[in-house]
């Protein structure tokens, strides 16, 4: 379970523990006449035929019954184009719009890797917490019965319990990269032991300001190893991961446009926050907004939305970065379940997390740019079903 020595220098002659965060790449600003969609039923769709079922994968029949279970009966673009390449050890680099059925995407194949080789060890990087967890609920109903254990590695969770957790040698790892990279350099995780690795959601890694830690992570990793990189836009810090990260890759991508044609996206005009605030309830009192996502741009904004909401006898919960990791699961746990009619939440729930039949994202305070927008609207609209977006614009 410990890090060498070598590895530590390896990683000091890279030179990544001196390169900083170029965290400020011109993001697009959004112009409402041109980005958002008013009639999306008039976009082009995505025609990406798919080629396979998943009977056609080489894989265990126990994990076949599985995907029944799960409830997957055909691939999505993504699976369909993705697994067998992944099946057949390649590095892959796949690209695609939030909500399009990337996590199986890689659990699928690793899981079967683990099936076939049981000391393979699979490391799982993500930006968030919330994230992790739901890779690891996942992965959990993929590999039920198939004696295959998970471990997160996340921050806002015990480090104590996480070290001993360590000592029985779980087969995947998922994890955050500021709590992986503590692990490591106190010698409780040894990054080298992994043979694939998964880096998912990694435009919001280089966002937040994870790029430093990823760059150290990679130059602990193995050769050879089995690379996968997920990621829905390839910024010039991206980029740059890519080339120290992956090898002969194989590109899969099914993103033809930022947004999902059965969004339906529109912009609501006010003059002021009162304005604002009385169209809002009038909205939720409406029966059509039936599991309501509602984003504020921080944390005391949201906290006095929700109070607001609260007092006017909706059935509202709220998260933001203020919230300890159990308070915000709890209420993504109530809200998937439908115990919640109404989240409002920061960006922190914009990326990522899979919550089923959000009729409405709700912009209350709008986006700082139109990366942001394109993940906040991407929880609704999941699975191929219908959902609308609507944006305040002062």
């Amino acid at each position: 379970m410990f890090r060498n020595s070598f590895q530590h220098n390896r990683y000091r002659r890279s030179g990544f523990h001196r390169q900083g965060v170029k965290n400020n790449w011109n993001r697009k600003k959004i112009n409402y006449s041109q980005d958002i969609n008013t009639n999306p039923f008039l976009t082009t769709t995505d025609n990406q035929r798919v080629k396979h079922n998943f009977n056609d994968f080489s894989i265990d029949p126990r994990l076949k019954q599985n995907i029944i279970v799960r409830g997957y009966t055909i691939p999505t673009p993504i699976q369909d184009q993705a697994i067998i390449h992944i099946l057949d050890g390649r590095d892959v680099i796949g690209i695609a719009n939030t909500g399009t059925g990337k996590t199986a995407a890689f659990l699928i194949p690793i899981i079967n890797k683990i099936i076939s080789h049981r000391a393979e060890k699979v490391l799982i990087i993500i930006p968030t917490r919330e994230l992790a967890v739901q890779i690891d609920d996942e992965l959990k109903t993929l590999a039920s019965g198939l004696n295959i254990y998970s471990l997160l590695c996340i921050g806002g969770a015990s480090i104590n319990r996480q070290i001993f957790a360590l000592t029985r040698n779980p087969n995947i790892i998922i994890g955050t990269p500021g709590r992986l990279k503590d692990l490591s350099l106190r010698r409780f995780l040894n990054i080298f032991q992994f043979k694939t690795i998964v880096l998912d959601e990694v435009d919001r890694m280089v966002d937040i300001g994870f790029i430093k830690d990823i760059r150290y992570l990679i130059s602990l990793l193995s050769h050879p190893r089995q690379s996968l990189f997920f990621s829905a836009t390839v910024s010039p810090e991206v980029n740059s991961i890519i080339q120290t990260f992956l090898n002969n890759p194989i590109t899969v991508s099914v993103k033809v446009q930022e947004t999902l044609p059965q969004i339906q996206q529109d912009i609501i005009r006010v003059k002021d926050k009162n304005e604002k605030i009385e169209k809002l309830n009038a909205m939720l009192k409406q029966e059509e907004y039936k599991k309501v996502l509602i984003f504020g741009r921080t944390k005391w904004g949201v906290e006095r939305l929700f109070n607001s909401l609260q007092r006017k006898g909706f059935d509202v919960a709220s998260i933001h970065g203020n919230k300890s990791l159990n308070q915000r699961l709890r209420v993504l746990t109530r809200f998937k379940q439908n115990q919640l009619r109404v989240l409002v939440a920061t960006d922190v729930a914009a990326r990522g997390l899979d919550i089923e039949n959000v009729s409405h994202v709700i912009n209350f305070d709008e986006p700082s740019n139109y990366t942001d927008y394109i993940h906040r609207i991407g929880r609704t609209g999941r699975a191929q079903k219908s959902g609308k977006a609507l944006t305040f614009v002062g």
